[in-house]
This record gives structure tokens, C-alpha cells and sequence, in this order.
């Protein structure tokens, strides 16, 4: 079996651990019954010797393949990776959902993608990557009693995404270890007033309130400190027909939204004044992971 999992962009501004979406830039997982286990990695992460020893996919669907058939069989694992590790862009939630979803499907038992979500909930604290990786499009979600709780909208073809992902990788744990402990009463209602009305945004479709809505006072900033150049490259996305333009996650990628016609010349001013870091162009995917083939 094959399985495409999509990159994720989360929080989008004030959506903090709650709103994401999901995007066409996929990794590529190849199954197959072999007399050994054994693991190529090309793309992300080809070179990290631990990620090949110790390799959370593998890891997930032993742990679901044994307990859903009682037993450990031997598999090849082809991993083709495109999604940048350590960048904001949900590259470990691919893993996860990607891993349980393969056990599902090669040990042929049925799950919708609500439980697979529920599953990938035990090893990602927080939906925001997770819930679009496993549904596609722009989702907002809830946790209560340790279940998901999403409300998903498909996004216009008419728009496109432009990120730019610097070379620097980001612990997302340490990072978060930076955030304020307590926040004010004031910057907690203008986050729930901005996420609020930036799912609405979605919702009805309109987009042109997105620079308004996706404005936040929780985690951007102080993130953004730690690395300045992205305060410029905000900037720019802004000045240059982004409507909107927020950290992904928490970083280092940032991500931008565009009208497609205008989203080329979005590109060529970020790609024009950041030459180091790498620019994309990128349609939004509104499926989630897809299986493609079972042999």
C-alpha cells in the first residue's frame, strides 16, 4: 500500500493548538510484506542516521499492526519525504496519522477518519496538525474527554498558499517553554475574538478580512523574536498581496495566503528579498491523507 499525508499550517495567528488547514506537499509511504524489515528514507530526513533507527512510522504501525492482528509480521518501509522536518509545517503529524491509518488499511479493518484522529490524539497533545492532515482543508477543532471535535470547510481553489521556510529547524517543545505562563485578560479575549472571527472568515468565505482576523497576542511574537528576519518577511507578505500572513505553527516556516492571480508576484517578492530561504507556491488540499494503491 501507498499513502500520501499532507503538510499543515497551524494556529494561523490566534488559533493557537485549535485552527489549521492542509496543503499539497505531500510525504509518500510505500508498504509492502517482506521476509525482513527493513527502511529507505530519500527526501527529509535521508541522512538523519536516527530517524532510520529510530523511526516514530515504523514505531506507530508495529504498535497498531500487533494489537489489531496479534501478531508482528516483517515489512519494507519506503518513505519518500518531502515535508521539512522541525519547520512548522506538521511534519510529525504526518507521521502519526499516516502510521495508524497504514495499520488500519494493511490489516484490513475498517475506521473512519473521526477514530484515526482520536488514535493520532495519543501521541500529538493537540489537533491543530493533526485534524487537517487527517481531514484536508481548513479545520477547526476541540478536545473534551480526550476525543477530536472538528468542524472542517474545503478551501477555494482560488486560493493559494506561498511559504517560506528557512533552513532553521525548530523544537516545538522548547519553543512553547518560552510562551507566557499567564496571560492578560485583554490579550485572551482578543485571541478568542480574532480566532472566532477568522473561522468565520472561512466559513462564508470572506477572505478579504483574513489580515484583520489572523492577527494575535498570544505566541507570534514572542516566537518571531527568536528568529527577527521573519518580522520582515511578515512585512513583506503583507505589503505585497498576502491577505494573510502568520508564523506556521511555531515555526521557522512562514505561511502566506494569496488570491491565486496575485499569488506569482507574491512569490517573486519573497523569493527577490529572502534568496537564502526557499520559496513555494503551494495549492491547499482538501482531502487529508489518501491511500493510493493496496497490492
Amino acid at each position: 500500500m501507498t499513502i500520501l499525508t499532507p503538510a499543515t499550517s497551524a494556529n494561523l495567528g490566534p488559533g493557537f493548538d485549535c485552527l489549521g488547514l492542509s496543503l499539497e506537499f505531500f510525504n509518500k509511504s510505500t508498504i509492502k510484506r517482506s521476509k525482513i524489515t527493513s527502511i529507505s528514507i530519500s527526501g527529509e530526513g535521508a541522512k538523519n542516521i536516527f530517524i532510520k533507527k529510530n523511526n516514530l512510522f515504523v514505531k506507530i504501525f508495529y504498535e497498531y499492526y500487533e494489537k489489531l492482528n496479534g501478531k508482528k509480521d516483517n515489512f519494507s518501509f519506503k518513505f519518500e519525504n518531502s515535508i521539512p522536518m522541525s519547520r512548522g509545517l506538521g511534519s510529525s503529524s504526518a507521521v502519526i496519522v499516516s502510521a495508524i491509518a497504514s495499520a488500519y488499511h494493511i490489516s484490513n479493518y475498517s475506521i473512519d477518519r473521526t477514530s484515526i484522529l482520536n488514535e493520532a490524539l495519543k501521541y500529538e497533545a493537540h489537533p491543530d496538525n493533526i485534524a487537517p492532515a487527517t481531514l484536508g482543508g481548513f479545520v477547526c477543532s476541540i478536545v473534551e474527554d480526550k476525543k477530536v471535535f472538528s468542524i472542517k470547510k474545503e478551501i477555494d481553489k482560488d486560493l493559494q498558499a506561498v511559504v517560506v521556510i528557512p533552513s532553521l529547524t525548530i523544537n516545538t517543545e522548547k519553543n512553547r517553554s518560552t510562551l507566557a505562563k499567564r496571560v492578560s485578560l485583554e490579550d485572551a479575549t482578543f485571541n478568542l475574538a480574532h480566532s472566532s472571527f477568522l473561522t468565520a472568515c472561512f466559513l462564508e468565505k470572506k477572505y478579504d478580512l483574513l489580515k484583520l482576523a489572523s492577527k494575535d497576542m498570544l505566541h507570534q511574537t514572542r516566537r518571531m523574536k527568536n528568529y527577527e528576519i521573519l518580522f520582515e518577511v511578515q512585512k513583506t507578505a503583507l505589503e505585497n498581496k498576502a491577505i494573510l500572513s502568520t508564523l506556521s505553527g511555531s515555526g521557522s516556516t512562514f505561511f502566506n495566503i494569496a488570491y491565486k492571480d496575485e499569488a506569482k508576484y507574491l512569490y517573486n517578492k519573497l523569493k527577490d528579498k529572502f534568496k537564502h530561504f526557499e520559496v513555494k507556491i503551494l495549492e491547499f488540499d482538501n482531502k487529508g491523507f489518501e491511500i493510493l494503491q493496496n497490492k
